[in-house]
This record gives C-alpha cells, structure tokens and sequence, in this order.
C-alpha cells in the first residue's frame, strides 16, 4: 500500500485525539500507563479508503487497528466495535 502524510491529510484536533485515546482505554479495559498511538494516513492506491486512522497500543506485542475515517469522524462505536 502506498501512504503519504501530504498537506492534503486533515488537520488533526488534539482534544479529540485524547477522547479518541480515552475510549480506547476504555472500551479494551487497558490501563493508562500503555501508550497507544494515532496515525491518520492518507492512502493514493485505488480502492484504498482516502484516509484511514492506525491505532497502536504498545503492548507486548504491539497491537494495531484501522479504522477507515479521518480522526475527526470517529466515534465511540468505531473504537468499541474493533473489540473481538
């Protein structure tokens, strides 16, 4: 896959990065101490959501998520739903 962070990616809102974070502890009842890091990604190969976020909780071993919105667009649900 072919991803670039061009100026064409939106601008990301630091207030709803942390709401982003705090559903992540809670909907996989992790502890706070875990780090977790937020990408968003703008992918240029057809098919390809036009922007997708990468979450990585820095676990041992580091698991990672997509959810195919911008970091603006996502909701509780998106996150709550990547639960198994």
């Amino acid at each position: 896959m072919n991803f670039s962070f061009n100026q064409k990616t939106p601008k990301v809102n630091t207030q709803q990065t942390r709401q982003i974070k705090e559903w992540i502890y809670q909907a996989f009842q992790i502890d706070e101490n875990i780090p977790i890091s937020l990408s968003q990604l703008q992918c240029t190969e057809p098919g390809c959501p036009p922007i997708e976020t990468v979450i990585a909780v820095m676990r041992n071993p580091i698991q990672q998520y997509k959810v195919h919105k911008p970091i603006a667009e996502i909701e509780f649900t998106d996150i709550s739903g990547l639960v198994l």
